[in-house]
C-alpha cells in the first residue's frame, strides 16, 4: 500500500483513488457524437480515413492509395527512403551479399547514397561509437533494471544528456554527431537492459558482452543478446532486413510525429528521441507484433486443429465478432492506416520468413500466418464491409523474431533500434525547416463555473 502523510494525517492513496475515480471517469468523458458535431479530426484523420496534412518531408514516402474525384482508391503499397524504393535497396543488398541497415542510416541522415569510402568510414564510426562511457553500464543500466525494455531504453537515452558537455546545443553539426552516437549506442542500451532484466528480475545468469569489432548492427545485436554470442550469417541477414524495413515510415506515423512535435519546441535531441520511444512502446504502434504473437498463441490454444483452414476461419470470425482473444474485434497484423492492397515491408519480410521457416522446421506455423493473411480480408468484407485490408509488417515480424530465438521482451525494442535513424532525420528536418512549434487546437466543452470556498463545498 502507498501510505502518505498530509497535515499530520495518514491516508491511503488506493482508498482515495477508489472513492474518487468515478469523478475522474465522468469528468473526462466526451460524448463521441460531439467530435462529428464540431468537425474534429480525431487521430488527425479525415472522414475518409486519410491523414490530415500537417507538414512536408523529404525523408520518407509512404504510398498506399490514390484519391480519384474524392474517393480513396486502393493501390499496391510503396515505401521510399529519400525517393529510393525500399525494394530496390533490399534486393541490391541481398544480391551483393552485404548488410544494408548502415547504408540506410547514412541515406536517411544525409539524404544521399554513400560511396564505398563514405560507407566504410560511417560503419567504422558506428563501431567505435558503440562503446559506452565509463560508469554508464553500472550506474544507468545495471543499478535500475526494468521489466520493460522500452522504458529502460528511454531512460538510457535521457541519461546521455548528463554525459555530454553541451547537450542543449542544437547546431546541426552537434545534433548530427549526437544522432550518430544514438544509432550506434541504442542497440547496446537494448542488449544490456535486456541482460539486466534477465539477471535482476528473472533470476538468470548475467551476460554482458562487449560489442564485437567491425560488426554490422544486426550482427552486434545478436552477439550481445545471446549468452554464447553465436549466430549464423542467415540469421544476421534476416535481422538486418527487419532493421531496414523498420527504419523509416514517413512523418505521420505516431512515434515520428511525436519526435517532430518535441523537436519543434526546441528541446534537446535526447528528449525528442526518448519521446519517440515512449510513443513506439504502445500496443497500437510498435508493440503490435507482440499482440500478433499473443493472438496466434491464443488461436493455437483454442483451435484443436489449427493447420486446417476452416478451423482458423472459425476462430477469425470469433475475433471479428469480439468473441475471442481480447474481445477488441481486431485481427492484429491486418490492416494499416495507409496501405490498402499490400504493405511492401510485409511482402519482403514474408519471403524471408518462409525461407527461415523451412530451415527451422516451422513451415506449418508459417502457413498459419499465411492463412490469416489470406482469409481475414474476405471475412472482414463479409462481416463488416468497407475498406480494403492487407497484412502489415507486424504480422510477420514477431514470427521472424521467434524463429531467430529472440525473446518477446525485445520485439518492440528492435523496432526502436531500427527507427532511431528515421527519428533523427525527422528531428533534424524539423529543426532546419519547421520553424514553428507544433500546436494544434482543441475546442473546450466546459461550462463556466464559479469558485466555491472550501467550507461551502
Amino acid at each position: 500500500m502507498n501510505n502518505q502523510k498530509s497535515n499530520g494525517a495518514t491516508y491511503d492513496k488506493e482508498l482515495l483513488v477508489a472513492n474518487l475515480y468515478k469523478f475522474a471517469a465522468d469528468n473526462n468523458h466526451i460524448e463521441p457524437s460531439l467530435f462529428d458535431h464540431y468537425s474534429v479530426k480525431r487521430g488527425l484523420r479525415n472522414n475518409d480515413g486519410t491523414g490530415v496534412l500537417v507538414g512536408l518531408t523529404q525523408i520518407g514516402d509512404v504510398h498506399g492509395y490514390i484519391m480519384d474525384e474524392g474517393q480513396k482508391v486502393p493501390v499496391e503499397g510503396r515505401l521510399r527512403y529519400r525517393g529510393i524504393n525500399i525494394e530496390d535497396i533490399v534486393h541490391a543488398c541481398q544480391a551483393e551479399g552485404r548488410f544494408g541497415f548502415e547504408e540506410v542510416c547514412f541515406l536517411l541522415l544525409f539524404g544521399k547514397l554513400p560511396t564505398k569510402h563514405e560507407l566504410d568510414t560511417f560503419c567504422d564510426i558506428l563501431w567505435k561509437s558503440r562503446y559506452l562511457q565509463d560508469g554508464f553500464v553500472e550506474d544507468v543500466i545495471l543499478k535500475g533494471p526494468s521489466k520493460n525494455i522500452m522504458n529502460k531504453l528511454a531512460r538510457c537515452i535521457l541519461c546521455c544528456y548528463s554525459y555530454e558537455e553541451n547537450p542543449d546545443d542544437l547546431s546541426i553539426n552537434s545534433v548530427l554527431s549526437r544522432c550518430i552516437d544514438l544509432i550506434a549506442q541504442v542497440p547496446v542500451f537494448v542488449a544490456y537492459s535486456y541482460m539486466a532484466k534477465c539477471h535482476y528480475i528473472d533470476n538468470k545468469s548475467l551476460h554482458i558482452h562487449v560489442p564485437g569489432e567491425c560488426q554490422s548492427t544486426a550482427e552486434c545485436l545478436l552477439h550481445m543478446i545471446r549468452p554464447d554470442s553465436q549466430f549464423t550469417r542467415l540469421e544476421a541477414e534476416i535481422l538486418d532486413l527487419a532493421l531496414i524495413l523498420h527504419a523509416e515510415h514517413g512523418g505521420g506515423n505516431n512515434s515520428t510525429f511525436v519526435t517532430r512535435v518535441a523537436s519543434s519546441s526546441g528541446t534537446d535531441t535526447y528528449s525528442a528521441i526518448a519521446a519517440g520511444v515512449g510513443a513506439l512502446k504502445g500496443p497500437k504502434h510498435g508493440g503490435a507484433n507482440i499482440k500478433v504473437m499473443d493472438m496466434v498463441e491464443d488461436l493455437k490454444a483454442n483451435v484443436s486443429n489449427w493447420e486446417k483452414e476452416e478451423a482458423v476461419r472459425e476462430y477469425l470470425v470469433k475475433l471479428l465478432n469480439k468473441e475471442a482473444f481480447d474481445r477488441s474485434g481486431l485481427v492484429y497484423g491486418m490492416g494499416h492506416a495507409v496501405y490498402t492492397l499490400s504493405d511492401p515491408r510485409a511482402v519482403l519480410l514474408k519471403q524471408k520468413a518462409e525461407e527461415l521457416a523451412k530451415l527451422k522446421n516451422m513451415e506449418s506455423e508459417f502457413h498459419l500466418y499465411d492463412t490469416i493473411e489470406r482469409v481475414t480480408p474476405e471475412l472482414f468484407a463479409e462481416l463488416k464491409g468497407g475498406k480494403s485490408l492487407c497484412a502489415n509488417v507486424d504480422l510477420y515480424s514477431g514470427f521472424v523474431y521467434k524463429m531467430l530465438g529472440i525473446p518477446k521482451d525485445l520485439y518492440t525494442a528492435i523496432f526502436a533500434i531500427a527507427r532511431v535513424p528515421g527519428w533523427c532525420a525527422h528531428s533534424m528536418e524539423e529543426l532546419i525547416s519547421g520553424g514553428r512549434i507544433i500546436r494544434p487546437a482543441y475546442r473546450t466543452l466546459i461550462q463556466i463555473n464559479e469558485y466555491k470556498p472550501l467550507n461551502e463545498r
